[in-house]
């Protein structure tokens, strides 16, 4: 991902770090251990191979994940979240109580889809009763009806 000028804002920066669309979901499927480029590949599907090794190479740069290559013929290769990269596990359980709220998708499409349920936020998980924030409303001011002619 291009990296762009920081305004100093730590919203800014850690958007800069997990602002595309992938980023987020390969926290989820590291959140559960590491794992080999091919399994990232086939449970983040469609992600390509090129998309995928960007992102853990940004993420590898940002010190969220950490490449271990254990060498042979084919090249053994995993990836897990560092202890910087765990520190994102409540922004990830955050976003999946908001997307259940916000009814997003439904365990049952992804079990349709992708033939099991995401790891992550099993099926039958209650879901926290989640207090959300007032809704913010425009000031009505109303004005009175003028229904007097200006001629100039």
């Amino acid at each position: 991902m291009k990296r762009r000028e920081l305004d100093g804002c730590p919203i800014t920066g850690v958007l800069q770090m997990l602002g595309d669309k992938w980023s987020m979901l390969v926290v989820r499927e590291l959140s559960t251990g590491p794992k080999r480029t091919m399994e990232l590949l086939t449970s983040l599907f469609p992600i390509s191979s090129r998309t995928l090794v960007g992102r853990l190479r940004d993420m590898e740069q940002d010190r969220l994940v950490e490449r271990t290559d254990f060498g042979g013929n084919p090249p053994h290769i995993e990836y897990e979240l560092t202890p910087r990269g765990r520190l994102l596990l409540p922004l990830l359980d955050s976003l999946r109580q908001v997307g259940l709220v916000l009814q997003c998708n439904e365990c049952d499409d992804r079990k349709l889809r992708m033939g099991a349920y995401c790891e992550y936020c099993p099926k039958n998980e209650p879901v926290e009763d989640l207090e959300l924030p007032p809704k913010r409303q425009a000031p009505h001011v109303r004005r009175e009806q003028d229904d007097s002619i200006v001629l100039l």
